[in-house]
């Protein structure tokens, strides 16, 4: 699956929703979803990163997208339940989410975790991916075909050494991805969820956590971009519940 093809149309009339969208993995997986077709909703909190991307979307000829200005860190229950109505009043239904937006936190031991760091983390990669994916349940129930993706990650899986917050969320991310999976599996919901990890990708979180490590030793997002084609498009039809690698190991 690495070395998945997608057709060109693989995402026509499909609506796909990218969190973190501004910036990375999320502005990548954004436009390479358009580029195939899809109608993506950007979500994230900076507007000029949003309206950028837009206009690279709209500039290349593909669905025009939309943008939904949100800072994951304040937003309430009750904001994303106003956004999901606003979203199946504009579009009827969501055909695919990707949960990209995440914070990295402090690279240090448990003992010297600030607390209202360790609280960021945790609002902005576990909370808010429960609240935004809670009230758009209904809305990727109308599609009749909906994905679902939680960005992971290796240390989410096997813990390490002061990586502190941002381990315990991905932790809890995939927590949340199996018990979502297993509630949703049936032919009623018709909804896949999977996590998926990037793996060490050239992006500007990564450069924070290993300054020193030459950013041209990892892909590009441009690069791993294969398995998430693979797992929002109808190829993946009936595969739930499961943990991938967005990198051969």
């Amino acid at each position: 699956m690495h070395d998945y093809k997608a057709p060109e149309g693989l995402l026509k009339d499909r609506v796909i929703m990218v969190t973190g969208a501004g910036d990375g993995i999320g502005r990548v997986a954004a436009k390479t979803y358009a580029a195939h077709g899809a109608t993506v909703i950007l979500l994230g909190r900076t507007i000029s990163k949003l309206e950028s991307l837009y206009d690279e979307i709209e500039a290349a000829g593909h669905p025009q997208p939309a943008i939904v200005p949100m800072n994951l860190e304040g937003a309430t229950a009750r904001d994303y339940e106003e956004m999901a109505v606003t979203l199946e009043d504009n579009f009827g239904r969501l055909d695919g989410l990707l949960h990209n937006a995440a914070l990295l936190g402090q690279r240090a031991p448990i003992e010297h975790q600030d607390p209202d760091t360790w609280a960021k983390v945790m609002q902005v990669n576990v909370n808010a991916a429960f609240n935004l994916t809670r009230a758009l349940i209904p809305a990727l129930r109308s599609s009749g075909s909906a994905s679902v993706i939680f960005t992971s990650s290796s240390v989410g899986r096997r813990g390490r050494a002061y990586w502190g917050a941002y381990a315990v969320s991905k932790f809890a991310v995939e927590g949340l991805c199996q018990v979502l999976a297993d509630e949703l599996d049936d032919e009623l919901n018709n909804i896949r969820v999977n996590s998926l990890n990037p793996g060490a990708t050239r992006t500007n979180m990564r450069a924070h956590a290993y300054p020193a490590e030459n950013p041209m030793t990892n892909p590009a997002p441009e690069d791993i971009m294969p398995l998430y084609l693979y797992l929002m498009g109808k190829d993946s039809g009936g595969v739930t519940g499961q943990q991938f690698d967005a990198q051969p190991k």
